[in-house]
């Protein structure tokens, strides 16, 4: 296996998608070292839903991806880095939008110069995100579709691009961006819309919500873990800018559909003024052109929306007391 006895550093990996992907990793026969951002209680996020299994053939690091210091002692002798680590809340960055830039453009700048001295290094995978193109200009959108930055988070990203390129050009560093379309699954927060419809509806008739009528592109997380790995096993794909995306697009309001066929029930959808985006911030389209992925690392999305919803909405009703399904989480 491409992966296996190598040391595999990823950051970000208590969120969602990074402790999917260490177990990916781990699978692959990776020696994983998962950073995680630290908190008083050392939390260790999602991972700790992780069997143990999976953990016993993982260590975990505590630190901020902002310590330039902490990301060199980190990545030494690394083959493999995925950077995940960001603030990646919308309406988070639209309160606190200094935060967010220190931790996605100069967190991202300091894993590159750590990589740019690393010696082992292999592959250095950087997450972007669909949020970089804005309202579809176009669809499918592919990976020269115009950038538009329309809120502080797609704007830290692009920026965060824009320097890994810059190193993978300047500097020769076997950089891959991979810029996953919105991944939904098990384990994500109720800050997203996913989890959101879904709580609410396992915990009651009433669904509250923001812009109904905006489209967007949904992967199941094990299908965008599993392009992660891909991506990076892939020699065609150093130096390039890679979507990961379902290639089909569906509104909130025909999630929601989807949702009261799971649960059994009617969902009554209230619309409330907080959960919508400013208006010209507001991404109304997102549908991905994934045709590079599946010509350079044979990856395409294989999880349809209906059996992802299922799996995920399982999930969650075995995690209730984890969400919070009455407050609006930014």
């Amino acid at each position: 296996m491409r992966f296996e006895g190598k040391t595999v550093v990823v950051t970000g990996a208590g969120g969602f998608i990074g402790s999917t992907l260490v177990e990916h990793l781990v699978a692959e026969g990776a020696d994983v070292r998962a950073l995680v951002r630290y908190t008083s209680r050392s939390e260790r996020g999602c991972l700790d839903d992780l069997p143990e299994s999976v953990l016993g053939d993982v260590t975990v690091t505590f630190g901020d991806v902002r310590d330039i210091q902490a990301i060199s002692e980190l990545t030494t002798g690394a083959h493999f880095i995925f950077h995940l680590a960001a603030l990646i809340g919308i309406p988070y960055s639209y309160e606190h939008p200094q935060e967010v830039i220190d931790t996605n453009v100069m967190g991202t700048a300091n894993v590159l110069l750590a990589a740019k001295e690393g010696t082992n290094l292999e592959r250095l995978v950087l997450t972007s995100t669909s949020e970089v193109y804005g309202s579809a200009l176009r669809v499918p959108i592919d990976e020269d579709h115009p950038l538009q930055a329309q809120s502080p988070y797609s704007a830290t990203k692009i920026a965060a691009d824009a320097l890994g390129v810059s190193f993978s050009r300047a500097f020769e560093l076997p950089i891959t961006i991979v810029r996953p379309f919105n991944t939904y699954g098990p384990r994500q927060s109720a800050r997203a819309v996913i989890p959101t419809i879904i709580t609410q509806a396992l915990t009651g008739g009433v669904c509250r919500l923001g812009t109904l009528d905006t489209f967007r592109d949904f992967t199941f997380v094990d299908d965008t873990a599993e392009g992660f790995v891909a991506l990076a096993a892939s020699a065609g794909t150093i130096g390039e800018v890679v979507n990961l995306g379902s290639g089909k697009s569906v509104s909130v309001r025909d999630v929601v559909a989807k949702v009261e066929h799971i649960v059994g029930h009617p969902i009554e959808i209230v619309v409330e003024d907080k959960r919508i985006r400013p208006e010209k911030s507001e991404v109304s389209r997102l549908l991905s052109d994934p045709s590079k992925a599946l010509k350079l690392a044979d990856w395409q999305a294989r999880v349809s929306l209906e059996e992802g919803l299922q799996r995920t909405a399982t999930w969650i009703q075995a995690h209730l007391d984890e969400y919070r399904p009455s407050e609006y989480g930014i």
